[in-house]
């Protein structure tokens, strides 16, 4: 089954435009130019104007028969969090979260409250490592 979250042509300004808090837009604007100077890629809507994705890469499902795409890193502005998405196990680098401030992860997200929060220079090695990574 292919997945609902796909890269679409919707605006990213426009998108950004649209939530509702003036602090998490600019965030947002901030982690824009982050990325896409960590990346070297530009930024695309990816589904009903959820996520904002850096790059695409194929991969396959652990017994799946059809090609799938995501991003390589990108974030989503929520109404109490950003959520950042990387592309590796976060948890095998200890070192760099504990560097990292006020925020909470999981294997592949962050979620933090707001910029001022964390080390953003810690946020960009993050980032860097998720341009090349692939969950295996």
């Amino acid at each position: 089954m292919p997945l609902a979250t796909r890269e679409t042509d919707k605006s990213v300004d426009a998108f950004i435009a649209s939530v509702d808090s003036d602090s998490k837009q600019a965030d947002s604007k901030k982690l824009l130019e982050i990325m896409r100077k960590a990346t070297g890629f530009e930024p695309k809507v990816w589904g009903d104007n959820f996520i904002i994705g850096f790059g695409k890469y194929t991969y396959r499902r652990k017994g799946g028969k059809e090609d799938l795409e995501w991003f390589h890193v990108g974030f989503a502005p929520r109404k109490t969090k950003l959520t950042v998405y990387l592309t590796f196990d976060m948890t095998k680098y200890q070192d760099l979260l504990d560097q990292l401030g006020k925020a909470k992860w999981g294997k592949g997200c962050l979620y933090i409250n707001k910029l001022d929060d964390i080390n953003l220079d810690v946020l960009k090695k993050l980032i860097e490592k998720s341009k090349d990574a692939r969950w295996h």
